[in-house]
This record gives C-alpha cells, structure tokens and sequence, in this order.
C-alpha cells in the first residue's frame, strides 16, 4: 500500500467510507421502515378490536351475542390471515372468528381491565402479531370481564420488509457504483495536471524542451517554477562546465607556447617555473569557477558578514604591502540566500583586481533594496578604460598587472546564474566601482 499510486489511494479511502456510510444508512432506514410497518399493523389490529366491541352485546343470562357478519370480511374467511377471539376471566374461549376455526393460536397471559398488550410469537411454526384488550362489560344489573385478541400471520409483514430490504440494498448498492465511479471520474480530472507534469518533465529528460511550459492550478504553480528553476540551474551549471573548459584550454595556450620557445633561454628552469605557477593560477580559477553553484531555490540564508570579514582579512594580508587598506560596511545580522563558496568567488574576484589597482583604500558595501542584495565594491585607482572589455573572457586591461583576465568573467557567470546584475562605472573614490545585485529567488 506504500507504493499505491494516489489516485488509487483516494478511490480506496472514498470505497471504505461510502461502504461505512451506505451500511450505517441503509440498516438505520431498514429498521425505521420495519418499524413504522410494523407500528402501522400494531394500529389495525386496535382497530379491529374496537369493531369487535362495537359489534358485541351481552343478553340478559349475561351470554355474548355476535352478529352473523362483522364489518371485516377476513373474520369469516378460513386461513384468511386475520383471527379473532375473545375470552373470559378464566381463559376458556366464549367465541371465536370463522377464519380461527381448527387453528392453534398464540396463549394470551391475564391482563388488567383496561390493560394493551402487543406481542410476536411462534406457534406451529407460524409466527404472529397479537393485540390483547381486557374490558369490564356491564348490562342492565350484570357485568362480565372480557379479552378481546386479534392475531395476524405476520409472513406477509416478512414478506414485504424482505422485498423492501432486497429494494433497499439494490438501490443503495447501484447509488455506491454511480458514486464511486463519479469519484473516480472527478478524480481524474482533478489529477490531471500533475499527469500533464509528469508528460513534460519526460520530454524534459528527453530534451525536446527545456522546461515546464503549461498553464497550472495554483497549488502546483510554485512547484512548477521550483522545478523550472531547478531545471534552469542545471542548465546554467552545465554551461559553466563547458565554458571552464574552453576558457582553461585557451588560457593554457599562452604558456604552453612560450614553454616551447624559450627551450634554448639559459633561465628555462625559471620561465618553466614561471609559467607553471601560472597555470596553476589558471586550473584554480577555473576550477572554482566551475563548481559555482549559482541560485538555490531551496538554498538556506547565509551570514554575510563572517564570511566578508574573513575574506577581507586574508586580501589584506595579499595586498598589504602596498599600503592597500580594506573596508566593510555590512549590517551584522544581514543574511542571504547564497552559497558560501560563490560569496567567496564573487567578492574575492572583484575585492583582488581593487587592490591590484587601489592606491589606497578599497571599500564594499552590503545592502538590501527593493528584495535584492546589493554588493558595492568601490577603489580609488585609476577606474576602468573600457568597462565592456573588462568582462570578456581572456581580456587584460593593463599587462603589466598580474592576472589571466578571467576574474570579472568568473563574477559576471556567477551573478547571471543567480539572476542578478553586473554593472561597472566609476565610484564615490574616484576610481572603479563593481556593483553586483542578486534578487532574492530567481523568477
């Protein structure tokens, strides 16, 4: 049952509750009906006996005294259903209706003048309804106590709450099918969007499309962008792989080619040295560029600030000898949905080419506006000459600075995949100013 589909699993509830239902319903309208029928056959065996009372008189040696033909025609008829007796104080029969004639009746118990009594039993094999009424009958200066009974076969009282129980259950069991196949319909319906995005996350995987394109209810619309966006992250990541690679094959060239035309130098040993450590720089870039991990759309909020201070602790150490001082404006409690290994990358990049450049001072700048974080990076160097050629992969601005001119490509990756925006102009120090906003989930 762990691995039941959900539509299965809601028409299993639905069966189980419609079959508590329709049983609880049909045995609670199976006994009010045989009630109520019963109570109604209770209510003329009453009135049968009020017309035997009325039809009885007594003559004047106190002896009953019956008409020939009483008002119900079934008394006189023979096994008719309907029987009637009366009987004196001491239980012997004084009369008896025709259609009692050689039939064993029900033994009625003494009763209090004045005095109903309903009861069923078995006789022979044939069960009855009895009513039983004991008056005090008094006639000029004599007075007799009589008890009147009238039994009824009760077979065809079985008979009809037999067919009214067969009616019940048919119809009950007919309306359960209707329901439970009206259910199964609606259910249908109901789930169809979640098949529609199983049909699309196939021809994700299948490649003939690169996300979910459909038109959802509500309560699957944020699943749907959750996996759009998880689908778009993976895109992003597999294109940063690809552009690591061919960014670190032609990197690589450059000191691979003067690697093989300095063989004759007298300082190869240093040039070979030289140029190794510079592609380790290179591998190391462009590693770490390529495990970004860009925007999280179940990511965790992430402290800023410890995580700026140590950065900035150790670039000081770099730069420090040039007389290079950095400066951090960041509330204490601010945090972000950011990977700490992108944090790193994205303001160890910008925060490195500032002190290559600064004369003095470099400062960064955290805050958040308009539901997106905004990360300023201000130097007082000389700013940048060419801000657009500044983001091109392999592009140096001055040569005479060391570096392999991938670092703001690295930054510009990372805050495309996380949705946000690099812009560079000229800041409050006079030199370069890098802005960087990352809003706060991707769209």
């Amino acid at each position: 049952m762990r691995n039941w589909s959900i539509a299965r699993r809601l028409l299993a509830g639905a069966l189980i509750v419609q079959l508590v239902f329709f049983c609880l319903a049909g045995f609670a309208l199976q006994d009010r009906y045989a009630e109520h029928l019963r109570a109604s056959r209770l209510e003329r065996l009453k009135s049968e006996i009020y017309l035997l009372m009325a039809a009885t008189e007594l003559d004047a040696a106190g002896r009953l005294q019956l008409p020939a033909t009483l008002a119900e025609p079934l008394f006189a008829l023979p096994d008719s259903g309907l029987y009637a007796s009366i009987y004196n104080p001491a239980g012997s029969e004084q009369w008896h209706a025709a259609s009692s004639s050689g039939r064993q009746l029900p033994v009625l118990p003494r009763l209090a003048t004045g005095e109903w009594q309903f009861t069923r039993t078995t006789v022979a094999g044939v069960p009855y309804q009895s009513a039983a009424y004991q008056v005090r009958w008094a006639i000029g200066g004599k007075a007799q106590t009589l008890l009147f009974a009238v039994h009824e076969d009760e077979r065809p009282f079985l008979v009809q709450l037999g067919h009214f129980r067969g009616l019940l259950w048919w119809w009950l069991g007919g309306a359960g099918v209707v329901l439970l196949l009206a259910q199964g319909l609606l259910l249908r319906w109901g789930l169809a969007p979640l098949r529609r995005v199983e049909g699309e996350l196939a021809l994700i995987e299948s490649g003939a499309q690169n996300g979910i394109q459909g038109d959802y209810p509500p309560e699957l619309a944020m699943l749907t962008g959750r996996l759009n966006s998880l689908v778009e992250q993976e895109r992003v990541r597999q294109q940063r792989y690809r552009d690591a690679l061919g960014d670190l094959a032609h990197s690589l060239k450059t000191p691979l080619a003067v690697l093989q035309q300095s063989r004759d130098d007298p300082d190869y040993a240093a040039r070979v040295q030289e140029q190794l450590e510079r592609m380790n720089r290179i591998i190391a870039h462009q590693l770490s560029r390529a495990a970004a991990r860009g925007s999280q759309a179940l990511g965790v909020m992430l402290p800023l600030r410890p995580v700026l201070e140590r950065l900035l602790a150790a670039l000081g150490k770099v730069h420090g000898h040039h007389g290079v001082v950095f400066t951090l404006a960041c509330d204490p409690e601010l945090a972000w949905p950011l990977d700490e290994g992108d944090l790193y990358e994205l303001c160890g990049n910008v925060l490195d080419n500032a002190g290559k450049w600064a004369q003095q001072r470099v400062q960064l700048s955290v805050s958040v506006a308009a539901e997106a974080l905004i990360l300023r990076v201000d130097d007082d160097g000389p700013g940048f000459t060419d801000a657009a050629a500044a983001l091109q992969r392999g592009v140096r601005l001055d040569e005479s600075v060391p570096g392999q001119g991938i670092g703001l490509t690295v930054v510009a990756d990372i805050v495309a995949a996380y949705g946000g925006s690099l812009q560079l102009a000229r800041g409050e120090l006079g030199g370069a100013q890098v802005l960087i906003t990352i809003p706060a989930r991707l769209a």
